[in-house]
Formats: structure tokens, sequence, C-alpha cells
């Protein structure tokens, strides 16, 4: 790689960790800002939640690097035509295949990014996400919920205690059940502990009551009891064993499920459609960068608008990535689908490459950006203010 190639993809790829960097702090913000109640409600540390919100970053760079490239790419070629540096190496004899090596560089960099993330990194994240989840909830019990307060475990179940002894007994406990929208449960207790055994995790109450409310009944059921067990396995990870989702399996799972998997006989079609996705994810930063180079890599002289370049390439690349959502949601339910899904990656991988090799510029018909231009102008009068 000669120097040209070094300082495009120096500044192409600078650019891209740039974008990259910034829109998935953006969206992580976003939707770290819906989770605020592990930190408030829930009273689980910065640390946890971080944590906790940060498992989904790759989630969120698998899908935002194809597009921060995009915008890296136009940057670093807008920069070098304003600049007239592609005129320039255009007139000394580069051909244009050399200059787009760079560009291509840096693409097969993001993909090796995006393939790892899509085979392994994200999966990943998705299990601990959810362990580390269901082990808040089994902290929120055990440990979390604090004396005199009423503490909401999930929708419709809230546990109230009076103390918490230094043995970790509770004393004067309350838990309110509206879970099962047939019968409301509350049951109150004199004193009760965790225990832990093969059969799950459980709070034991003792000297207490639980008063049941049918729907439809006027009265309440009341039943005393001196020891009663409340079944806590569903919030600690100590119950059956997890049954990962077809976004939390590796490829290999994918490619590879066991038949006896009960979710892969119900939902073959998710199985195979989050495959081809995850095999796609890595085309789609090279299908972008020869997508954005084709309409906006030709040289071009200031005179020449590159707008209309520009709202292609951003057009090609919504439509394709459009094109690829859409087939492997339908293909869930008709596998041909991939056909498409395969074929309009090739196509413009193809049509792409060989408008590079020809220098061919890629612009709308004459009468287009005529109309376009026409349009701007009536526009530009009318909104100018009256002398």
């Amino acid at each position: 790689m000669g120097a040209i190639e070094r300082y495009i993809f120096r500044t192409t790829f600078g650019a891209f960790a740039m974008v990259l960097v910034s829109l998935t702090a953006l969206i992580w913000v976003t939707h770290a800002l819906r989770e605020i109640d592990l930190m408030t409600n829930q009273g689980q540390t910065i640390l946890v939640f971080v944590g906790i919100t940060g498992l989904l970053i790759p989630l969120l760079v698998l899908v935002i690097a194809p597009v921060a490239l995009v915008i890296a790419v136009a940057y670093t070629l807008n920069k070098l035509n304003g600049d007239s540096e592609i005129i320039v190496m255009n007139a000394a004899g580069m051909s244009p295949w050399r200059l787009f090596r760079a560009f291509l560089s840096v693409a097969l960099v993001v993909s090796v990014m995006v393939a790892a993330i899509a085979i392994y990194v994200a999966p990943k994240g998705l299990r601990e996400l959810r362990n580390w989840a269901t082990k808040v909830r089994a902290d929120l019990v055990t440990n979390i919920v604090q004396p005199g307060r009423f503490t909401t475990i999930e929708s419709g179940l809230i546990f109230h205690i009076r103390e918490r002894r230094p043995n970790g007994q509770l004393v004067g406990i309350l838990v309110d059940d509206r879970r099962d929208r047939a019968e409301h449960a509350t049951f109150l207790a004199e004193r009760g502990e965790i225990v832990e055994n093969e059969r799950g995790t459980f709070l034991v109450l003792e000297n207490g009551s639980v008063q049941r409310q049918e729907q439809g009944d006027k009265d309440p059921a009341i039943v005393l009891f001196e020891r009663y067990a409340f079944d806590l396995s569903r919030f600690n990870n100590s119950g059956p064993v997890t049954i990962y989702g077809v976004r939390e399996r590796y490829i290999w799972d994918l490619i590879w499920p066991d038949p006896e998997d009960q979710l892969f006989k119900s939902q073959p079609g998710q199985f195979r459609a989050e495959l081809n996705e995850r095999i796609v994810a890595p085309l789609y930063p090279v299908v972008f960068v020869v997508i954005a180079y084709a309409f906006l890599g030709a040289p071009r002289t200031t005179r020449q608008s590159r707008g209309m370049s520009m709202g292609l390439a951003i057009a090609g690349v919504g439509g394709i990535r459009l094109i690829g959502f859409a087939s492997t949601v339908m293909s869930v339910q008709t596998p041909m689908m991939l056909v498409v899904l395969y074929g309009s990656i090739a196509a413009v991988l193809i049509l792409g490459l060989r408008a590079i090799g020809n220098g061919a510029i890629l612009e709308p018909p004459a009468f287009v950006t005529n109309a376009v231009a026409a349009l701007s102008a009536r526009f530009a009068r009318l909104a100018a203010p009256a002398s």
C-alpha cells in the first residue's frame, strides 16, 4: 500500500471510528435512559447499570458499523474532491481501482469486525444480559428489598418487609400478587427466610395468612398457615436449564441445531432467517462502500454538483438494506426469498465494480437534474423576502 492509499485509509478509518463511537453512544444513552429504574426503583449500583446496558453495545455496533462506514467514505471522497485531490490523481494517471483499493481495505477491516460480532460477540452479550438480569432479580429478592419500602419485583408483584435481622431472617412480610388477573392474593407473615434446595428458591413464610379473592367473588377467602413456601425460582438462576432465544444462539448453533431442540422444532424458519442474516452481515460494509464509491468516487470539477450523486448513494444503500431486511423476514415462511437476498447483493457488487472499473460517473438523466435545479430555484425565489 503506497503513501496515497495509506493517507486515504487513515482518513477513512478515522472518520469511521469517530462516527461509529458517536452514533453508538447516542443510541446507547437513549436505550440506557429507559433502564434507569435499575438504579432508582431496584437499588442497583451505577456499575451494574452500565454493565447491563453496555451488553447491548455489540448488537448496536452490528447495525451501525456499515452505516458509519458509508458516512466515512462519503466524507473522505468529498474532502478529496473539495481539495481537487481526486482530479489531480486522475490527471496523474492513477486508475480508479487504485484509489478504490484503499476504501476496500477499510471495508474489509470493518467486515472482519462485523463478522466477529455476528458470530460470537453479539449472542454472547445477549446471553450475559439475560444471565445478569436474572441475577439482579435474585438480588432484588434476597438483598435489595429494603425494610420499610414497597418494592416491585415485576409487574403485579410487590414485596414489603418491616425488618431484616443480622442472620438474614425477614420480619413483618407482605407480598401482594396481582399477576394472575383471575385472582388477587395477599400474603402476610410474621417472619420468613430465603431457602434454596434442589427444587429451586423459595421464600418460606411462617405464622401468617393468605387472602385470595377470585375475580367476580364479592368476599375474599382467608387461610391461616404456619409455614408457606412462596416460589422465587423464576427470579433466580437456579431454576430449569435456560433456553436461549434464536438471537442468543452462536452461529454454529444455527448451522447445526440440535434436532431435539424444542425451539428449533417449533421455529425452524426463525433459525434459517437468523443464520442468513448473520452470514450477510459482513457483506454489507463491502456492498455499501461499492455503492458509495460508484456514485461519489468519479472525479468532478468544483462546478459539478455532487448533491444528486449523494442522494442516489443514500437511496442505493437504503434500498439494498431494506431488500435484505425484507428478504430475511419473509424467508421465515418462504425460503425462496433468500434468492432475492443473495441475488440483490451479487447484482449490486457486479454492477458497482463494473462502474468503478470503467470510471463511469453515475448521475440521473439531464432532464431530472434540470427539473430539480429549476424547482430549487423556484423555492428559493418564493422563500426570499420581498424587496
